[in-house]
C-alpha cells in the first residue's frame, strides 16, 4: 500500500541537462579476479566502442576485485595510458562487494558494468544507458531471455538461467526476465539509496538489487542483447546455484515479514501517475478491480470444490457454511495481499476478523439462497444448488469488494484519516547529503580527474518513526568486510 510518509528529497526523474563539465556522465565499471589475459583487449575493445558511439564523456574502472596475478600490473598500465580509464583495488573478493564500493564512490550519474569477458554485444550499451539518461528509467539491464535476443551457450547454462528465473518469478514474484546477465546499469541518484539496503557481495548482488528495486516500485528497463557463452568462465555453477538460493530465501522471507523499508524508494522520485490527485477518478480502482476479480474467481472454484466435498457427509447448509468460512479466510488473506497491497504481519488479524463480518453477510445470502429454493423445489437438484449458489456468491463478491475497499482495508489518503496497515513516520529533517543538481553533462574529451571521495549517505530513519544519525560513510576499500567463501 502506498504511503506519503516517505522520507527523502530525490527528484523526480529527469533527462540529464547535456553541457560541458568535469565529470564523466558515464562510469562503466570491469570487475575483474585474474584476468591478466583478458582485461587489456577488454579495456581496449570497451575503449575503442565509447569513442566512437558515446556522445558524453565516459570513465572506464577496473575493479581489481583482489587478484593473485599479474591483473594488478595490467589494470595500472592501461589507467597510465588511456586517460578515461581509472583502476581500483580491493584487496577482498566478491562481485557484488566491488560494484557497490565502486558505485558508491562514482560521481558519475550514470553507472553500469559489464564482464570482462565482454559476452555482450557492446552495441547494446548506448540502448541501456539512453533510458537512465532520459530520465525515463531508474535501472537498466541486458536480456539474454528476451524474443528478439540472440544466444550462443550450451544446454546446461541456458537450462540453468532459465530454472533461476523461473524459481525467482515463483517465488519472489519477479517480473525480470533475466537477472544474473553481466550487464546492467544505474542512476546514482538511486544507488545511493538502494545499494544501503543490498546485504550480499558476491554473485546474488545481482538479484538482490533488482528485487528490491521492483517492489519499490522503481521502473527496469530491459534491453535485448546478444550474447556468446565465454567457455573459459571461472564461476562455480554449484557453488554460485547454493548461494543464490540461500539468498533467495532470505529475500523471501525479509519480504514476507515486512522488515525491508522499501516505501522509502518509491515516492521520493515523485513521477508515477498513479500518484496524481486526478478528480473523478478513484486511486486504484482499476487495479484493485482487477486484483479482486482474479482472486474472487479463484476463490469460487476452490469454494465450490469444497462445498461439493463437505456435501458428501453433510447438508447443504452445513456444507455451504463450512466450505464459505474456509474459503473466505483464504479470500480475506489473499486480497489483502495481492488486490490491496499490504505486506507484514501488522494488522492481519483485525483483518481476518472484518473478513469473517464479511463472511457472516456472504453466508446469509448464500443461506437465505438455499433456504428459499428447498422451500420452492423441496428436493432441488446438486446441479441447481450450484447455480443458486453462484448466482448468491456474484451479489456477495459485489457487496465484498465495497466492504474490503471501504472498511476492511481502507485507503488513508482517501478516507482522510491514518491508515493502520502502514506505520506512518514524519521525519523532522528528512535529507541526503547526495542529492544536489546534477552538474551539466561533459562532452568529450575530458581530462581523467581522481573521482572517488568518501560521501555520505543517510541510510534511513529509526524504527520508532524518528530520524536519527544513520549516516552511513562509504569507502572504496573496506579491510574488515571478508568474504572467504565468495565463489569468484
Amino acid at each position: 500500500m502506498r504511503t506519503d510518509s516517505s522520507p527523502g528529497t530525490l527528484p523526480a526523474r529527469e533527462h540529464l541537462p547535456a553541457g560541458n563539465a568535469g565529470t564523466p556522465v558515464l562510469d562503466v565499471v570491469i570487475p575483474v579476479y585474474n584476468e591478466e589475459k583478458d582485461l587489456q583487449p577488454c579495456v581496449l575493445r570497451l575503449h575503442d566502442h565509447l569513442t566512437r558511439t558515446f556522445p558524453y564523456a565516459f570513465r572506464i574502472t577496473i575493479a581489481d576485485n583482489a587478484s593473485t596475478d599479474s591483473t594488478p600490473l595490467v589494470a595500472a598500465r592501461l589507467e597510465a595510458e588511456i586517460p578515461e580509464v581509472a583502476n581500483f583495488r580491493l584487496e577482498q573478493k566478491g562481485r557484488g562487494r566491488a560494484l557497490r564500493t565502486v558505485w558508491s564512490a562514482s560521481d558519475a550519474p550514470i553507472l553500469a558494468y559489464m564482464d570482462v569477458d565482454l559476452s555482450t554485444d557492446l552495441n547494446a550499451l548506448l540502448p541501456l544507458v539512453a533510458p537512465l539518461i532520459s530520465g525515463h528509467s531508474d535501472l537498466a539491464i541486458g536480456s539474454r531471455l528476451a524474443r528478439t535476443s540472440r544466444v550462443v551457450r550450451g544446454p546446461k547454462r541456458e537450462f540453468i538461467s532459465r530454472a533461476y528465473n523461473m524459481i525467482l518469478r515463483g517465488s519472489l514474484q519477479a517480473r525480470f526476465s533475466d537477472a544474473q546477465c553481466g550487464f546492467k546499469a544505474i542512476r546514482r541518484d538511486v544507488a545511493q539509496v538502494l545499494l544501503p539496503l543490498v546485504e550480499d557481495t558476491g554473485w546474488f548482488f545481482d538479484t538482490e538489487m533488482l528485487v528490491l528495486a521492483e517492489r519499490a516500485g522503481l521502473r527496469i528497463h530491459e534491453v535485448p542483447v546478444d550474447w556468446v557463452d565465454d567457455p573459459d568462465s571461472t564461476v562455480h555453477i554449484v557453488k554460485t546455484a547454493t548461494d543464490d538460493l540461500k539468498g533467495v530465501w532470505r529475500i523471501g522471507k525479509a519480504l514476507a515479514g515486512g522488515s525491508l523499508p522499501l516505501d522509502r524508494l518509491t515516492r521520493p522520485f515523485g513521477d508515477d501517475p498513479r500518484d496524481r490527485d486526478i478528480q473523478d477518478v478513484p486511486k486504484g480502482l482499476a487495479r484493485q478491480l482487477v486484483g479482486f476479480c482474479v482472486v474472487g474467481g479463484l476463490s469460487t472454484l476452490f469454494y465450490l470444490v469444497l462445498y461439493s466435498v463437505f456435501r458428501q457427509f453433510s447438508g447443504a447448509q452445513v456444507a455451504n457454511a463450512l466450505a464459505l468460512l474456509v474459503s473466505a479466510i483464504a479470500n480475506t488473506a489473499a486480497n489483502r495481499r495481492l488486490t490491496f497491497g499490504v505486506r507484514g504481519r501488522g494488522g492481519a488479524v483485525r483483518h481476518q476478523a472484518q473478513g469473517l463480518v464479511v463472511f457472516g453477510i456472504g453466508l446469509a445470502l448464500t443461506s437465505g439462497s438455499l433456504a428459499a429454493l428447498n422451500a420452492a423445489t423441496g428436493d432441488p437438484a446438486h446441479s441447481t444448488e450450484l447455480a443458486v449458489l453462484i448466482a448468491a456468491n456474484l451479489a456477495a463478491t459485489v457487496l465484498r469488494f465495497l466492504l474490503f475497499r471501504a472498511w476492511v482495508f481502507p485507503d488513508r489518503r482517501e478516507s482522510g484519516r491514518e491508515s493502520t496497515v502502514v506505520a506512518t513516520h514524519h521525519p523532522s529533517t528528512p535529507t541526503y547529503s547526495t542529492t544536489a543538481p546534477y552538474a551539466p553533462l561533459p562532452q568529450r574529451p575530458v581530462p581523467y580527474q581522481q573521482p572517488y571521495q568518501t560521501i555520505q549517505v543517510r541510510a534511513g530513519e529509526a524504527a520508532d518513526g524518528s530520524w536519527r544519525d544513520a549516516t552511513m560513510r562509504l569507502q572504496p576499500v573496506r579491510p574488515h568486510d571478508t568474504d572467504p567463501g565468495d565463489p569468484r
